[in-house]
């Protein structure tokens, strides 16, 4: 059923959160697993190009350790893996990437960098609105609930 899944990684723990999931729908279907990271470097206030550049390389070494670290991660748990670096807009690129190399399935994190998403729109929300290929959604923040002690000793005249 799926034989190529995309898993777009951010670098946080939160985005993370999906490769127990995506190892096991990998060995399932004997599917290869490619990994990308989508390097963006917006200009922000006055740069330089020699600072840009300096930004670029500096996101390009730290993507492909990232990714070497991830790719070797699941090679180990016996997943055939791939990883690419990529530039640009982070939701453009990762539904390019996946028409592209004819992806089967994205399957990425409902939230990866926190509270930013919140104000800068959702990567995954852009990708599930415009992916021509089938997009697997994880909910990975965590929400403790609270223990009912908690809940009793806040309502007075309880507990």
């Amino acid at each position: 059923m799926f034989s190529k899944i995309l898993v777009p990684l951010d670098g946080s723990e939160l985005a993370a959160k999906v490769l127990p999931q995506v190892i096991e729908l990998a060995k399932t279907f004997k599917a290869q697993v490619t990994v990308v990271h989508v390097c963006y470097t917006p200009a922000i206030g006055e740069t330089t190009p020699g600072t840009m550049k300096a930004a670029a390389a500096a996101e390009d070494k730290w993507c492909a350790t990232f990714l070497g670290k991830v790719a070797g991660d699941l090679q180990a748990q016996g997943v055939d893996v791939k990883s690419e670096c990529l530039e640009g807009v982070p939701a453009r690129e990762i539904i390019a990437y996946a028409d592209k190399n004819n992806m089967d399935l994205i399957a990425m994190a409902t939230h990866g960098r926190g509270e930013v998403a919140w104000v800068l729109g959702s990567t995954a929300e852009k990708v599930v609105s415009h992916a021509t290929v089938p997009v697997l959604l994880f909910r990975v923040i965590e929400i403790k609930p609270p223990l009912m002690k908690e809940v009793y000793s806040a309502v007075p005249g309880v507990g």
